[in-house]
């Protein structure tokens, strides 16, 4: 426990040939994270379910010095998932991290949203997290050593209007992150991290014509930009942190729902912006895939 503390809070960790498996890869924030990853010194798996995509992304870390391997993954499919796992292990090694990233945003409300997309969002955003962590969490748990990093939302944190089907994975992302943090105490895998991240809107294409908050709102809660995001899950990687809210102040949140009735609180949203905020969403992801 003691070695624990002193790794995590006072010299913290190393990354340099750790096997950190990315989900959602080949693009966005996964994107981000994996050419991070690799310049701190990580084999990089990326998982995607577009080849060329991961393929790109492969590229730009060798080309940089890095060691990355790409391979398809449909994160839905619990044989695919498992499958995919063994090939990784047998391949390139026992997987130190686990990053959940991979996602998918209707931006309808939830009269609208069809019922297979709706189920399909709950299958990558949420359901996923299941099947990628029994594959790769054991070999953790044996050498009590490791990380998984949950991508989670604000939108994990609070309601949005139109974006009822997003916002219930992310809450159910977050659910599943606190549980499994649990587990892990429990059998006293104390090496075993947890990471939940919930961000503000970031800058990556999924959210465009987004507009998070009213002015002057968007002074203190700008769209969070994809370096930025990068960088602080880098750290809080590295110090075997277990949550990660951005920006700041994010952390609030949980205050104000306990300290502001319903009605004061719904109030607020409409004023700062957030009830109206998917209203100019523009759909540029294919989510028929």
């Amino acid at each position: 426990m003691v070695k624990n503390v002193y790794r995590d809070y006072i010299a913290p960790r190393s990354l340099t040939g750790k096997v950190v498996v990315i989900t959602g890869a080949g693009s966005g924030i996964g994107k981000e994270m994996s050419i991070k990853f690799a310049k701190a010194g990580c084999i990089v798996v990326l998982l995607d379910l577009s080849l060329p995509a991961v393929d790109a992304v492969k590229a730009i870390i060798e080309s940089d010095g890095g060691k990355a391997h790409a391979y398809v993954c449909d994160v839905t499919s619990p044989s695919t998932v498992y499958s995919v796992a063994a090939s990784i292990k047998n391949e390139v090694g026992e997987v130190w991290c686990l990053v959940n990233n991979a996602g998918i945003v209707s931006g309808k409300s939830i009269f609208e949203v069809p019922d297979a997309l709706a189920s399909k969002t709950l299958a990558v955003n949420t359901e996923s997290h299941f099947w990628t962590v029994k594959a790769f969490v054991p070999g953790m748990i044996e050498k009590n050593d490791g990380c998984v990093v949950t991508v989670a939302s604000a939108a994990g944190l609070v309601g949005v209007a139109g974006l009822g089907d997003y916002c219930a994975s992310k809450w159910g992302a977050r659910g599943f992150n606190d549980a499994l943090r649990l587990e892990l105490r429990k059998m006293r895998k104390y090496g075993v991290k947890t990471l939940l991240v919930c961000p503000y809107f970031i800058n990556t294409g999924m959210f465009d014509g987004v507009n998070g908050s009213n002015w002057p709102f968007g002074l203190i809660l700008p769209m969070l930009q994809p370096t930025y995001v990068g960088d602080m899950i880098i750290k809080a990687v590295r110090r075997g942190q277990p949550e990660l809210r951005m920006p700041r102040l994010m952390y609030v949140s949980d205050l104000l729902h306990f300290a502001l009735p319903v009605w004061l609180k719904d109030l607020a949203f409409e004023i700062i912006g957030f009830s109206s905020s998917m209203d100019s969403f523009t759909q540029t992801r294919d989510t028929s895939k």
